[in-house]
C-alpha cells in the first residue's frame, strides 16, 4: 500500500464526507479515463472524434474531463464514432 493509500484510508476513517466525495469524484474521472482511452485506441484525437459527432473539440474534452453530466444519447453516439458498441451494467 502507497503513502498516499494509507493516508487516504487513515482520512476516510475519520471523515465520512471526504469518504462519500472522493468515492464519488473517482468514479467520474474513471469513467473519463476510459472514453479518453478508448478515443485514442481508436487512433483520433478529440478533433477528430468532434468532426466525426459533428461538435466542437471542447464538447469531446468536456466529456473525457467531466463525464459526470453526460446524456447516455451522447454517450452512445461517441462509442459509435469510435467503432464500438455501448454496454452499461450495474454490478
Amino acid at each position: 500500500m502507497s503513502d498516499f493509500q494509507k493516508y487516504l484510508a487513515k482520512r476516510k476513517e475519520v471523515d465520512s464526507e471526504l469518504t462519500d466525495n472522493y468515492d464519488e469524484g473517482y468514479q467520474s474521472f474513471k469513467f473519463g479515463v476510459l472514453l479518453k482511452e478508448a478515443r485514442k485506441d481508436a487512433g483520433l484525437t478529440q478533433l477528430e472524434l468532434a468532426s466525426k459527432l459533428h461538435t466542437q473539440k471542447s464538447a469531446i474534452s468536456r466529456i473525457e474531463n467531466h463525464s459526470e453530466d453526460v446524456k447516455l444519447s451522447t454517450l452512445e453516439r461517441f462509442a459509435s464514432a469510435l467503432g464500438k458498441k455501448l454496454e452499461i451494467h450495474l454490478v
